[in-house]
């Protein structure tokens, strides 16, 4: 077996570009309408706004699914899961917050419109008729909200690094919130 001479085989690695102080206070001052979003942002800022606005209106349905689920929970195991929808729903009424504000932020608003939030949200609003369906509902919910806010983060990219952020950090309570529910599910004694 031969050897490549080791400048072959290295890899290169790009260098990355620094922009000098002159031109950084140069382009600052251009467009400062459009407050945190600079000429270096780089992605589809109509695009994210949308995506954005969709998670909005799943993060509300989930919210108002989760309160009817505290109030309506009923039976032998009642309390401790009722304990979890309470939690789950403060969690995902705080996503929305930071969602609402990186719609803000980007230059968009945010779409909290009652009537069309159920059809814009990526899950749906199911009422469960006992608390293992209540249960199953919620973990099929944030199966959903994982898989969209996976595909968010995919497109996302580094080119919006807050917003990639914003949805890795709900991302990964979404997937707390699953492990929760499939944990009850497991070994789930009752109806």
């Amino acid at each position: 077996m031969s050897k490549q001479p080791a400048s072959k085989t290295a890899m290169t690695v790009p260098a990355t570009v620094i922009t000098d102080r002159k031109t950084l206070r140069a382009n600052a001052r251009k467009s400062i309408e459009d407050g945190a979003i600079t000429p270096s942002y780089s992605a589809d800022r109509k695009r994210v706004i949308q995506l954005l606005n969709d998670a909005l209106a799943t993060e509300w349905v989930c919210v108002l699914r989760y309160y009817r689920h505290y109030y309506m929970a009923k039976g032998m195991l009642a309390d401790a899961v009722k304990a979890e929808f309470l939690e789950h729903a403060q969690q995902e009424q705080a996503h929305a917050g930071m969602l609402a504000e990186r719609i803000v932020q980007l230059g968009g608003e945010p779409d909290f419109n009652p009537d069309t939030l159920t059809a814009r949200s990526h899950a749906e609003y199911k009422e469960g008729g006992n608390l293992r369906d209540m249960v199953r509902e919620n973990l099929v919910a944030e199966r959903i909200a994982i898989d969209s806010y996976r595909e968010m983060i995919n497109f996302v990219g580094d080119k919006d690094t807050t917003t990639k952020r914003i949805l890795e950090h709900i991302l990964a309570q979404e997937e707390e919130h699953a492990d929760d529910f499939a944990d009850m599910l497991d070994g789930w004694i009752g109806e």
